[in-house]
């Protein structure tokens, strides 16, 4: 996707959109295997500030590395395989404390952000590091201090943000025009080259865009937003179908499914137990299948799904369905922050009461003490409803939405909260199992 030659040379920058869920993940690995270059110390590492993605990425490569060597009759222990991935997969802080103690270049000349929209606002980071670093006079943001590490390097350096659509989940997440206002005030002569499709709605970045347009530096490159998803043939065109539904674009979201629903099964029940039955039916051999819900998804306790008790993600991903940890027995769920990044073959998607739909549109709530509560910060709002835009996004091959129906004798579960989220999504042609 991006040649060697269009990097090496010059400080650059790259905007990549476009790539679903782990399709993200894939590039990003890609792009950083290819400058692995013990020899010329050109090494490249993969950072992410998604605790969980990083450590299924370190324990999957570690538990692989073992396998292989145990194939070819050579003995390599667990915790040597883990010990060679931590240079190569990183956490974003472990990378930003290591600049910050050290004012030489970093090892690395390339370095790929996955998740680059998660990155802190200013505001959010100068807090951290006041509180946690003991430095009361950091002024920068998460975008802003990583451009600079790479800066320090006196002849090339490339920056590779990969960015999900309306991803962001949490108070503080800059998103991307971050990156851009980073770029244009503190780093004006570094090489940008940028996706054209961050002018859409979902990446929130096209007045950040507009002021980068005077930038002599700036090159639009569609190679930078890959068109083909490299998650799986069936679901191309489902961050398509999501964004539609998310947007209340009914008749657009119809379109979108019927011409997804002959090998892309999206469908629809009330019945969580339904949906557990429905699961195990479709997957084949090893495919994997998972329960996911919101993290403010409070109120499913009576249906034994309990977002408050406590999931091992590494455990929930990748290990077999004969161990009561793993996703495949559907009691343990996982939320928007276990699975960003991260995707299975089959979902379960339960809608809980916190994002409704109803006449006016998206109605966004919050569980607290014993009651549902309005959430009125926009900000607050935007992470909510793309918290199911992550949710809606994590399955390969197909998956099944829950709106449960309600109990009249419980106010926390009142069946109007979710009817009309139900109605919606029916009438948009989903198939009732």
């Amino acid at each position: 996707m991006i040649e060697r030659s269009r990097l090496e040379g010059l400080k650059s920058i790259c905007l990549v959109t476009g790539v679903p869920g782990a399709g993200k993940t894939l590039v990003g690995l890609d792009i950083a295997t290819r400058y692995l270059d013990a020899e010329k110390e050109l090494h490249s590492v993969y950072l992410s500030g998604n605790g969980p993605l990083v450590s299924i990425l370190r324990e999957a490569l570690a538990r692989d590395d073992v396998a292989r060597a145990k194939a070819q009759g050579k003995a390599l222990t667990k915790g040597r395989a883990r010990q060679a991935v931590k240079g190569f997969i990183q956490p974003i802080h472990h990378f930003r404390d290591e600049c910050l103690n050290d004012s030489k270049p970093p090892t690395e000349h390339v370095t790929i952000f996955d998740e680059a929209q998660r990155a802190g606002t200013r505001e959010k980071t100068a807090d951290f590091m006041r509180r946690k670093k003991g430095r009361p006079d950091f002024d920068q943001s998460e975008p802003a201090f990583l451009i600079s590490c790479l800066d320090r390097h006196e002849d090339w350096a490339v920056v590779i943000c990969l960015i999900g659509g309306g991803q962001e989940i949490n108070t503080g997440e800059a998103g991307i025009s971050e990156w851009i206002d980073a770029i244009r005030s503190r780093f004006p002569g570094w090489q940008v080259h940028v996706s054209p499709q961050l002018q859409g709605s979902e990446y929130a970045a096209a007045e950040a865009m507009r002021s980068l347009n005077p930038c002599a530096h700036l090159t639009l490159d569609s190679d930078l937003h890959p068109a083909t998803s490299m998650r799986s043939f069936r679901a191309e065109h489902l961050s398509g179908l999501v964004k539609k539904v998310l947007d209340l674009d009914a008749d657009k979201a119809r379109q979108l499914h019927a011409g997804l629903a002959g090998h892309y099964p999206v469908v629809l029940t009330r019945d969580v137990n339904r949906a557990r039955r429905w699961l195990r039916q479709q997957a084949r051999g090893t495919e994997r299948y998972g329960i996911v819900v919101s993290s403010q998804a409070q109120r499913l306790k009576p249906h034994a799904l309990d977002v408050r008790s406590p999931v091992d993600p590494v455990n929930w991903f990748l290990n077999d369905r004969d161990d009561v940890r793993s996703s495949f027995y559907l009691e343990d769920v996982a939320t928007e922050f276990h699975v960003q990044g991260l995707e299975l073959d089959w979902t379960c998607v339960v809608w809980d009461a916190d994002l409704r739909c109803g006449p006016q549109g998206w109605q966004h709530h919050e569980f607290f003490g014993d009651r549902w509560q309005r959430i009125h910060k926009p900000d607050r709002q935007r992470y909510l409803k793309n918290a199911y835009r992550v949710l809606l996004t994590r399955a390969r091959q197909g998956m099944v939405i829950v709106v449960p129906e309600g109990a009249k004798d419980d106010d926390t579960r009142r069946p109007e909260y979710c009817d009309g989220t139900f109605s919606y999504l029916q009438d948009l042609g989903l198939p009732l199992i």
